[in-house]
C-alpha cells in the first residue's frame, strides 16, 4: 500500500522509524574513525575543520528557509533561537564563531578559511544540496532532516575525548564549539522529535520527514567521502 493510502503510524511506530535510521549517521565513517583513532596528520586535520566550516556557516540559512516556508508563528517563534545559536547574539560568540576557533586551534588562518578556498567540490556540493532542500522541501520535512540530532550525543561526547587524547596539541578553547553543542543536542533532539510527530499526522508526511531524514544522512556521508577521497589520494603514490 502506498503511503498516501496507507493509515498513519502510531507515534511509537513513527519513531522507531526514524530511530531506524541511525545506522546510516556519519559516526560509523571511516573518515571519522580515523579521526577519532589519532590517524589524521596536521593537515587532514586542516582540512576537515576548513571544509565542516562550510557546513556549519550554512545552517543559519537552512533554519532561516524553514523558518521563512513555515505558516505557524508558534513553530517559527520555536525554531528562531536555533538561528541565533549558530549566529551569536548580543556580543556573545554563536557556533559558527566557536567553529572558527577550532580552525584556528589546528593551525588555520582564519581569513583563510572563511573565504572557503579550502572547501573540497564535493562538500560544496553536498552542502548546497542540503540547502536547497530546506529552501524547496516543505518546511516539516527540512525540520525533520535535522532529526540527526537523536544520534549525535553520544558522537559528540566520543570525539572530544579522543580529539583531547590524540590531539594534545590543540588549545582547550578549540574545543569550544563540542561543550557548548554538548550541553544541549540531546534536548534539542528531544524538541525537534516531539514537533516533527505533532505535525506529521498522515502516513505520507511520516514517510516524508523518515525521508528527508535519510537524504540528510547521505548529506553528511558525503560531505565526508569527499574528505576521504582526497586525504586517501594524498597519500597514493601516482
Amino acid at each position: 500500500m502506498s503511503a498516501t493510502l496507507a493509515p498513519p503510524w502510531s507515534a511509537a511506530e513513527f519513531r522507531a522509524a526514524l530511530y531506524a535510521l541511525e545506522p546510516s549517521y556519519w559516526d560509523r565513517h571511516p573518515f571519522h574513525q580515523r579521526l577519532h583513532e589519532g590517524g589524521l596528520d596536521k593537515e587532514e586535520l586542516r582540512l576537515w575543520a576548513a571544509n565542516r566550516w562550510y557546513y556549519q556557516r550554512s545552517l543559519p540559512q537552512k533554519d532561516a528557509a524553514i523558518v521563512a516556508n513555515c505558516p505557524l508563528p508558534e513553530v517559527r517563534r520555536q525554531w528562531l533561537p536555533r538561528i541565533v545559536y549558530h549566529d551569536g547574539a548580543d556580543g556573545s560568540p554563536g557556533g559558527a564563531e566557536k567553529w572558527l576557533r577550532l580552525a584556528e586551534a589546528v593551525g588555520l588562518d582564519r581569513a583563510e578559511v572563511v573565504s572557503e578556498r579550502l572547501v573540497l567540490p564535493g562538500v560544496r556540493f553536498a552542502v548546497d544540496a542540503y540547502l536547497d532542500f530546506a529552501r524547496r522541501r516543505p518546511w516539516l520535512e527540512a525540520m525533520a532532516s535535522g532529526l540527526t540530532e537523536l544520534f549525535s550525543p553520544g558522537l559528540l561526547a566520543h570525539r572530544l575525548g579522543r580529539m583531547r587524547r590524540h590531539y594534545p596539541w590543540i588549545a582547550e578553547d578549540g574545543f569550544a564549539y563540542f561543550t557548548a553543542r554538548l550541553a544541549m543536542v540531546e534536548a534539542e533532539g528531544r524538541s525537534l522529535l516531539d514537533l516533527v510527530v505533532k505535525h506529521a499526522t498522515t502516513r505520507a508526511q511520516q514517510q516524508a520527514c523518515v525521508d528527508a531524514l535519510a537524504f540528510k544522512c547521505i548529506v553528511l556521508q558525503a560531505i565526508l567521502d569527499a574528505l576521504d577521497y582526497y586525504a586517501l589520494s594524498r597519500s597514493t603514490p601516482a
